[in-house]
């Protein structure tokens, strides 16, 4: 239905019907999915003003923290996903606009970190390039829903290296490429590959997103994690991650991203200090 009304009838802005008067004045003629949304965002901020009693001064601290988002965000980081990311948001609007049917892995949040066209390596290289860390193998298969394997699935990963820093907040310092790249399945639709142990991070603190978890009292921390991102003709795009049993932070991430059917496991293997993760992804069909 349409919610606006004629600027005319409507009158002049007063407090108490100020989104109201806001939304009159939208044109008749612009698209009606971008009708609702502006209308449902002026009701609700408007609202949130008035439940609160908003000063001037809070607003301005707001202006301030926005701008200050705007500005820290790059092509090498993201500042406004972050925010979405601390606030539940990014999850929120995940869960929505990702139904999978029953056994089906699970989706998360893509974080700010995610880099287009990382290299394409043989399967089972080492991804890690700094030489920290200690050595894990990532490996299972990519399988549909009727446990078929699927070939030619693109699977790009990416993690954080031994300090807990991503190689584009680190330029310069870690090699590019550090602990990314993209790996393609053959007929038997088994993944592999060497990384490192990943280790759980605070996420950056260096801006107003950072500063905001301060003064909320809220842990920065994310549970150590690999990023996942596959892609396979006829299947809707996975994007998720693995995380480990026993991490301290499975219970508290910054970002709310972890989910139980997510949690991998991660035994010793080999010589001491190296590791194995098996974990294999469902993918959903397209309909």
């Amino acid at each position: 239905m349409d919610t606006r009304n004629s600027s005319d009838s409507i009158g002049y802005y007063t407090p108490d019907r100020s989104a109201e008067v806001v939304n009159a004045r939208m044109g008749k003629a612009i698209n009606p999915r971008l009708a609702l949304l502006m209308a449902s965002l002026v009701g609700h901020l408007h609202g949130f003003a008035r439940e609160v009693g908003l000063t001037q001064d809070e607003w301005d601290v707001a202006i301030e923290f926005l701008t200050e988002v705007g500005q820290m965000s790059s092509p090498q980081r993201q500042e406004f996903i972050l925010l979405s990311d601390t606030l539940g948001l990014s999850m929120l609007v995940d869960a929505i606009n990702n139904h999978r049917p029953a056994g089906a892995t699970e989706t998360t949040v893509f974080g700010p970190f995610h880099i287009e066209c990382a290299p394409v390596l043989e399967m089972g290289s080492n991804i890690c390039l700094d030489g920290k860390g200690d050595p894990c193998l990532f490996e299972g298969h990519v399988l549909s829903i009727d446990g078929s394997p699927i070939a030619d699935a693109h699977i790009d990963v990416w993690s954080d290296n031994a300090d807990g820093y991503y190689d584009v907040q680190q330029p310069g310092i870690q090699p590019k490429w550090n602990n990314r790249g993209v790996f393609v399945t053959g007929p038997d639709g088994k993944y592999s590959f060497k990384g490192i142990r990943p280790v759980p991070y605070p996420v950056p603190e260096d801006g107003p997103v950072g500063r905001m978890l301060a003064a909320i009292g809220r842990d920065p921390y994310r549970p150590a994690h690999m990023h996942f991102m596959i892609r396979a003709s006829g299947f809707q795009k996975l994007i998720t991650h693995t995380f480990f049993s026993g991490d301290p932070y499975l219970k508290s991430d910054t970002v709310f991203g972890v989910k139980k059917s997510l949690v991998a496991t991660l035994e010793p293997a080999g010589r001491r200090g190296e590791w194995r993760s098996a974990f294999d992804f469902i993918l959903a069909p397209i309909v």
